[in-house]
């Protein structure tokens, strides 16, 4: 008798794993395909910052998403840990879009009157983070923008999808698909056919190399860490796109260049220099830490800008969610209960469908 499987995900970054775990809480039989190790492409290289409101204005399609996933960590933080024993090691000191010009002020400024945003002068945000330059003027406080840590989140939603009975297999890359007219009824790997009734794609930038037609964008990000005697910030600190994010064991993560178009995993002499000149700029005291490590991750952009995540244009029972970009953590617990809820919807449809015929 031909096993088969309720759910084949492709993918095991964090939006691979969420799907895997939300989909296994609702006792559906899930495997999970990975080509190389969970977390091993831009789950694993992001800072792991939760910025809805850094990331999106208030007209912004995504932002009540955006805000949605981002107020679920809490809650998730918890669950996961009990699930899995893994603390994704959410940390809730707020986000700083700073300031050092007038005009910078000003565009700043127009925004303090979003939900749960707030404008600090020089004085007040010197006073919650001292380590910063004397030079800047003010910043906008996100409070309830956070962070985890993407690898242990990653790892978390694996190892609880696990714990409900999902299958995953590392080292495991899938070449095509199973199709049957329009209707896409499972995996072929490089050594065997998985059958299911569901199959997702979630496979990042790669996702690509199954479906062309999803015209992914790769978008290069270049990190460095430091490690100090002390913790120099408390929240994250943002500034021209260059971020400061405060780790446990006093560990600070800076990042990130944008490279569109580049598939390269190397760090860049000109990419490390410019993130450190501008780190330099925010918090002086830098240049007394210690070198810690630099690396790159490719992030997945979809060519409209915004993620896909649902039904696959073309082929029934086949499901997408890609081009989370620089977002992927923030969106990942949303993306896997959204998925989760997409394929339940048609699996209902399609017994009623049955059964009325």
């Amino acid at each position: 008798m031909k096993h088969i499987y309720d759910a084949a995900i492709i993918g095991g970054g964090v939006i691979g794993c969420s799907i895997a775990y939300h989909l296994a809480k609702k006792n559906k039989k899930v495997i999970l395909l990975e080509k190389e190790r969970i977390a091993c492409g831009a789950s694993g290289a992001a800072a792991g910052m939760l910025g809805a409101q850094m990331e999106f204005t208030a007209d912004h399609s995504l932002y009540p998403l955006a805000i949605k996933s981002r107020d679920m960590f809490q809650m998730l933080a918890q669950e996961l840990y009990n699930e899995s024993q893994i603390d994704i090691e959410l940390i809730e000191e707020g986000i700083y879009e700073l300031a050092f010009h007038e005009e910078e002020v000003t565009s700043l400024q127009k925004r303090e009157n979003e939900e749960d945003a707030f404008w600090l002068n020089k004085h007040e945000l010197l006073k919650k983070e001292p380590a910063l330059s004397d030079r800047v003027r003010g910043a906008l406080f996100f409070q309830r923008d956070s962070q985890v840590s993407p690898q242990k989140l990653t790892e978390a939603f694996m190892m609880s999808a696990q714990n409900r009975g999902a299958e995953i297999r590392e080292q495991t890359k899938v070449v095509s698909f199973i199709k049957n007219q329009s209707e896409v009824t499972g995996v072929v790997t490089e050594s065997e056919t998985i059958h299911a009734h569901n199959t997702i794609i979630a496979g990042g930038v790669w996702s690509g190399e199954l479906d062309p037609d999803l015209e992914m964008i790769p978008m290069k990000g270049e990190c460095l860490s430091f490690t100090t005697e002390k913790p120099l910030l408390k929240g994250t600190v943002n500034y021209r796109n260059c971020y400061l994010v405060p780790k446990k064991d006093n560990r600070l993560i800076i990042g990130a260049t944008t490279i569109p178009h580049s598939f390269q995993q190397n760090v860049s002499y000109n990419g490390i220099f410019q993130l450190m000149k501008v780190a330099k700029t925010i918090v002086p005291s830098l240049i007394d830490a210690e070198f810690e490590r630099a690396w790159s991750g490719i992030r997945p952009q979809t060519k409209r800008g915004e993620p896909f995540i649902g039904n696959h244009e073309e082929y029934e029972r086949l499901f997408v969610a890609v081009g989370h970009y620089r977002n992927g953590i923030l969106l990942s617990p949303l993306t896997g209960m959204m998925m989760t809820e997409q394929i339940i919807a048609k699996e209902r449809q399609a017994y009623v469908s049955e059964a009325s015929n």
